[in-house]
């Protein structure tokens, strides 16, 4: 891997973390009752997704649709199979609850994206109209209907949001 490589990975990775964590912080604020620090935090977020994702195709990293279908997949499986399992584990070793219960709540939505991309990348050329609606405590996708419990951490309807 050439120096440059290494160096859009490692951009990438920053880019896409500083992407979530300012929105993460805009919630905050949001709930603290700063609007404009908010809106300063998604306007932030946004650039770093521009950065991230001009990062990714100078890596070659973006395909045609059924590639990155597979690689969504393989990703996703990866996560609930190989990365997650350890992860709890020490979360448990040392107590942190808090921990655990956000790693099982990944682990257990991962498995639930990877049949999803899986289903897609099977009906790629005679896809349905499908509509996605996420639990915002655990991640869970649920298609076409929203539960009126999260079938993984039994949140309530009201806690899913539609995705368009």
């Amino acid at each position: 891997m050439s120096k440059t490589e290494k160096n859009l990975k490692e951009a990438f990775a920053g880019e896409s973390q500083a992407n979530r964590k300012y929105l993460a912080f805009a919630q905050q604020a949001d709930k603290e009752g700063f609007p404009q620090a908010a809106k300063l935090f998604r306007a932030a977020a946004e650039a770093e997704t521009i950065h991230a994702h001009s990062h990714l195709r100078a890596l070659g990293g973006v395909h045609d649709t059924a590639a990155n279908l597979k690689e969504a997949e393989a990703g996703e499986v990866y996560e609930f199979k190989s990365m997650y399992p350890p992860m709890i584990e020490d979360a448990v070793a040392e107590g942190n609850k808090a921990a655990e219960r956000s790693f099982r709540y990944a682990l257990a939505a991962e498995d639930i994206h990877a049949q999803l991309y899986a289903k897609a990348f099977q009906n790629l050329k005679n896809a349905q109209e499908v509509s996605y609606a996420i639990c915002t405590v655990c991640g869970y996708i649920a298609e076409n209907e929203i539960p009126e419990k999260c079938p993984l951490c039994g949140a309530g309807a009201k806690a899913f949001r539609k995705v368009d």
